[in-house]
């Protein structure tokens, strides 16, 4: 590897070459054009760091690996010796692709990337296409979400390292799946972050909920444009990744003629060409905004697409009742109808949580499947007080519904893992940060969940788990795996492999906006949703009358009386309109 490093201010930069326990060597670097120096060239596996005007040593803020944590320093990865077998590989679609997201740390018992590789022929056989991974960039400690990351670069050792991941990504192609990564461009953890001390790449014109930006639009803007652009074509590229998914995208405040996540789009579109596969880009936005997937030659962003939050709220708030937070605008039926037909609760009126109007329309014609939705995620369970899944307090039936209408929609569905078969072990927020960070964090959660309704929702005083206490990692672990097994276990896993086997019918196909979904009730909290195929659900204490020869596949207690399904309370039944 060419040593090489940007540092636009610097008066003088080196290199220390070697182990932390060994004599170093210590080398100047050569200054170049656009900030950039260059040094000698390292084999694969010789430790380094750099030296800023004699500051440091700092590892390097593009390290691949960083085998002694993240104050340590960097060692060198050759992406090239890793020989692969994905040769057959086309690459995947994101557009109406099941997507399955995994925290690797909780995935399996020993928490790597090479144990999770033996349960992807489960996933497969489930009907997953594409394994979404939590963020998997170096952070803090052994254990943590992985959003507090500092070594962008980089593969978290504790999950096997760098090679590690290219042994992941090759084993899911050859499993059929592809692998979407988690990244977070749009800030970095506060310990370990040594950018600052290489240039600006962070600037005080723009705030953040963690403090300053990242530098996009100010002087010398080019190299934080670049680490992140950079970043994403060498997940691609070097790793074989078919998808990327981009957090709080709304935090990369870009005042420049050109957002940075258009000139992404279209360097990951060139990218795609020069490949010969597909390469999708999903953002996570607060926006509720078509223009982040509007194509960039139509003044759009470009993102292949995007997580639409309000389809979850609309359901979750529908099937439990809770109504404290931002849940406070959802919850009714003419809610959830809404976001099913056109995407956002908010598309320009008021958000009562927010205190302000948000979002704008979404126009007929725009692809539904551009839009990614889910009934449980690492955010939505993981944020929650207690970190309690829905599957730990919804009734079967209701669990039933929600997998239904996730995967039958027009949207691209989203499973959170162990969703598939009904696991009700908490996943909670857990970090490993050293003091006094840690204390910090253990109690800055405390102070968070103190209000927001957590005692009333949960019937008196809530015990927030520490996120620095070992045991709530190891709590949030999944209780039996994916290969868990129990009547229930199984009746879940197979409901979500019929709904899957039944995706064909609902796509691709053109037209949405002469066919939207919709939901409405024949009784109170009898519910349809409609569409390609109708997803009946009886969640009432009366039984259900649904006009129809037969279902093509059926949840709990559903028979056929006179040219009739009865649904009884607790069940769900899928339908051919066109039967």
């Amino acid at each position: 590897m060419r040593t090489r490093v940007w540092a636009p201010t610097a008066g003088a930069v080196a290199v220390i070459v070697g182990a932390p326990d060994e004599d170093r060597a210590r080398i100047e670097l050569a200054a170049g054009e656009d900030g950039w120096w260059t040094g000698p060239d390292l084999p694969h596996g010789t430790d380094y760091a750099f030296e800023i005007d004699g500051d440091g040593p700092w590892p390097d803020p593009r390290s691949a690996w960083q085998p002694y944590g993240v104050h340590g320093p960097s060692r060198v990865f050759e992406p090239g010796l890793h020989q692969w077998a994905d040769g057959a590989w086309s690459g995947v679609d994101a557009l109406g692709a099941v997507f399955y997201e995994l925290h690797v740390g909780a995935f399996t018992p020993t928490g790597t990337l090479d144990a999770a590789i033996v349960q992807l022929a489960d996933l497969k056989a489930t009907g997953v296409d594409i394994v979404e991974l939590m963020p998997v960039a170096p952070f803090p400690g052994r254990h943590g979400w992985g959003y507090d990351a500092v070594a962008l670069y980089g593969v978290h050792e504790a999950y096997g390292g760098p090679a590690a991941l290219q042994r992941f990504v090759d084993a899911a192609h050859r499993a059929g799946l592809g692998v979407c990564l988690d990244v977070v461009y749009n800030h970095l953890g506060p310990d370990g972050n040594y950018l600052g001390k290489f240039g600006p790449y962070f600037t005080d014109a723009h705030d953040t909920p963690w403090g300053w930006a990242v530098n996009l639009d100010q002087d010398d803007a080019t190299g934080m444009r670049r680490f992140i652009c950079d970043n994403a074509l060498r997940w691609f590229e070097d790793f074989h990744v078919d998808c990327l998914r981009l957090d709080a995208v709304h935090e990369l405040q870009d005042d420049s003629e050109r957002h940075v996540l258009a000139q992404l789009s279209d360097e990951t579109a060139a990218l795609a060409e020069r490949l010969g596969r597909p390469l999708s880009l999903v953002a996570e936005s607060d926006l509720n905004d078509a223009r982040m997937v509007t194509p960039t030659a139509e003044g759009g962003l470009g993102m292949t697409a995007q997580w639409n939050d309000d389809v979850h709220h609309a359901l979750h708030a529908y099937l439990t009742g809770e109504r404290h937070g931002y849940y406070v605008d959802f919850g009714s039926l003419a809610a959830l109808d809404k976001v099913y037909r056109e995407v956002f609760m908010h598309d320009g009126g008021y958000s009562t949580f927010r205190r302000k109007d948000w979002g704008a329309p979404v126009a007929p014609d725009v692809d539904r499947r551009r839009f990614v939705i889910c009934a449980s995620n690492h955010d939505q369970v993981g944020n929650r007080a207690i970190g309690d899944r829905p599957a730990s307090t919804l009734s079967p039936g209701a669990q039933a519904t929600s997998l239904a209408m996730i995967l039958l929609s027009p949207f691209t569905p989203m499973l959170f893992m162990g969703e598939e078969y009904g696991e009700t072990r908490p996943f909670m927020f857990f970090t490993d940060h050293d003091e006094p960070l840690g204390s910090a964090v253990s109690e800055g959660r405390m102070s968070e969940f103190g209000d927001h309704g957590w005692e009333e929702l949960y019937g008196g005083h809530v015990d927030v788990p520490d996120p620095q206490d070992r045991t709530t990692f190891l709590r949030s672990k999944l209780g039996s795996g994916i290969g868990a097994s129990g009547a229930a276990h199984d009746a879940s896993r197979a409901w979500v492999s019929d709904l899957i086997a039944l995706r064909p019918r609902i796509g691709p196909r053109d037209g949405w906006e002469r066919h939207p979904a919709s939901v409405t009730e024949t009784a109170p909290r009898q519910l349809t949703m409609h569409g390609p195929v109708q997803v009946h659900a009886n969640l009432s204490g009366e039984p259900m009358r649904v006009t129809a020869p037969g279902a093509l596949a059926s949840f709990g207690d559903v028979d056929v009386e006179d040219g009739q399904l009865v649904l009884a309370p607790d069940s769900v039944a899928l339908v051919d309109p066109e039967a």
